[in-house]
C-alpha cells in the first residue's frame, strides 16, 4: 500500500513529498557517514528514484560526490545545511535522509551496515543517561 510522506530541510526552504512504500532504511556507520552527518551514523531510507515530487527548494539543493567513491554523495540545503533528499549515482535509487522526513514512513532501520568503522564513543553512548530534554547544566 502507497503512502506519502512529507520532508522539509530545518530552515523550511526544501520541501517535498515522497511515495511509499520504502525499500530498505540503513543505518550506515562508515566513516564517510559519519563525516557527513556529524554523528556516529547516518540513517538513510531507499526506494525507486521516480518516488519523489519536489514541492518547494529543489535549485536551493547543493549536491557532493565524494571523488573515487563508487557511491557515496551527499546532498543538501545550501541555506540551513540539513540533508535532503538525491538521486543515487548509478540513478537507480532515491536516498533520503530519515530525519528530513516530517512524516512517519512506516518503515524501520533494518540493519546496521559499516558496523565495523562504528565510532569509538558508539557503544558508551548507548548507556549514557537519558534527558527529555537539556539536561539542568549542559
Amino acid at each position: 500500500m502507497s503512502n506519502i510522506v512529507n520532508g522539509s530541510c530545518l530552515c523550511g526552504e526544501v520541501t517535498c513529498n515522497i511515495t511509499g512504500p520504502f525499500d530498505r532504511f540503513y543505518q550506515c556507520h562508515c566513516d564517510r557517514c559519519q563525516k557527513k552527518s556529524g554523528s556516529a551514523f547516518a540513517s538513510l531510507i531507499f526506494t525507486s528514484h521516480d518516488k519523489i515530487e519536489w514541492l518547494s527548494g529543489k535549485e536551493s539543493t547543493k549536491r557532493f560526490d565524494l571523488p573515487n567513491a563508487e557511491r557515496f554523495s551527499n546532498a543538501f540545503c545550501s541555506h540551513c545545511g540539513s540533508q535532503v533528499p538525491y538521486i543515487s549515482r548509478d540513478g537507480q535509487f532515491l536516498v533520503t535522509p530519515a530525519g528530513f522526513l516530517n512524516d512517519d514512513p512506516q518503515i524501520v532501520p533494518q540493519a546496521n551496515i559499516f558496523i565495523e568503522e562504528k565510532a569509538c564513543w558508539y557503544d558508551a553512548g548507548q548507556s549514557a543517561t537519558k534527558f527529555k530534554q537539556y539536561p539542568t547544566q549542559v
